[in-house]
């Protein structure tokens, strides 16, 4: 072979390497792009949620006793949380490790004389619930106000995760159509449960019922969480949000917290910067790893849009 084509053959060759490499490289970056987008979910770190007004919690709001009441599934029972990190347990008292923003800013600061009780349990659903508020939930005193904090029907909606056919308190995969009695029945078993709520309570009481998050972040696609695909699944998740804000809005006394609004964008696409509810300044994870209950940063966002429902009738507890 002439030595110019000895050199060709070289420039040839080292061309074929250019190109490989290059085809290595978009590889190995199609595949970061898709793990970051598709399957990596990262919490973050630092608070979660709104900035609660510390100016409410300045003062005293009432020396008359209150009761703290919790009620419901696995959110409020703080399933997975670290230890002191539910939301529940943040409504009450702060951390040692709380976030700057947030120190002194709990119930215990204004209000000397509270009693707590948690009765929710994980894995409960609103069928359970109505039986937990007949049996458990003890008559109070007349000169006490109760302040009730309450997620019930989620369970409803995810269990048993698509493994049984769909039935009432279990009806992942469910058809709107075949959902619909088991929506009404929900919506009848909620009204009769705030009622009894009420008869616990002479000296008066509020409820703070949170609505349900989608961990989708309103696109239905659990498929993309290891779940069975589920076709009505939206249609049904918004049915029940209907419900309890139906029903919370014929009760003067029942405020419906809006944790649907705020884990939007903190689901299973919260690093899709396209997707219709990207958050550009926390674009993190807000759930634990079974999907149906949040992780610590969730729980942080959960007492904050919690506090902030309460501190809006705090003038109300000193009547």
């Amino acid at each position: 072979m002439s030595r110019e084509g000895a050199a060709v053959g070289r420039l040839a060759q080292r061309r074929r390497l250019v190109r490989l490499f290059a085809f290595g490289a978009v590889a190995v970056l199609a595949v970061v792009a898709f793990s970051y987008f598709h399957l990596w979910r990262p919490e973050g770190t630092g608070p979660a949620g709104p900035t609660v007004p510390r100016a409410a919690f300045s003062k005293v709001w009432t020396t008359r006793r209150v009761a703290l009441v919790g009620l419901g599934d696995s959110v409020t029972a703080g399933f997975g949380a670290s230890r002191r990190h539910s939301y529940f347990d943040r409504l009450v008292m702060n951390p040692p490790d709380e976030f700057a923003d947030m120190r002194s800013v709990c119930l215990s600061a204004v209000l000397p004389h509270l009693d707590v009780v948690n009765l929710a349990v994980s894995g409960s659903t609103s069928l359970d619930h109505i039986d937990i508020v007949r049996d458990r939930l003890k008559p109070q005193d007349p000169d006490t106000i109760g302040l009730v904090v309450m997620t019930s029907g989620g369970n409803d909606i995810i269990h048993n995760y698509g493994r049984t056919p769909p039935r009432e308190g279990a009806m992942y995969g469910a058809t709107l159509e075949t959902a619909r009695p088991w929506i009404a029945a929900y919506e009848q078993r909620l009204s009769a449960m705030l009622d009894e709520i009420a008869t616990r309570f002479p000296g008066g009481c509020h409820v703070f019922l949170a609505d349900i998050y989608d961990p989708t972040d309103a696109v239905g696609d659990a498929e993309h969480a290891g779940l069975p695909a589920w076709r009505d699944g939206l249609e049904v998740h918004r049915a029940y949000n209907d419900v309890i804000r139906r029903v919370a809005g014929r009760r003067s006394f029942v405020h419906v917290v809006p944790m649907y609004a705020e884990f939007l964008g903190h689901g299973i696409h919260c690093t899709q910067f396209w997707t219709d509810h990207y958050r550009p300044n926390d674009a993190h994870y807000w759930y634990a790893d079974n999907l149906e209950d949040p992780n610590d940063r969730g729980y942080d966002a959960i007492r904050r849009l919690f506090l902030i429902e309460i501190a809006k009738i705090a003038h109300e507890l000193a009547r």
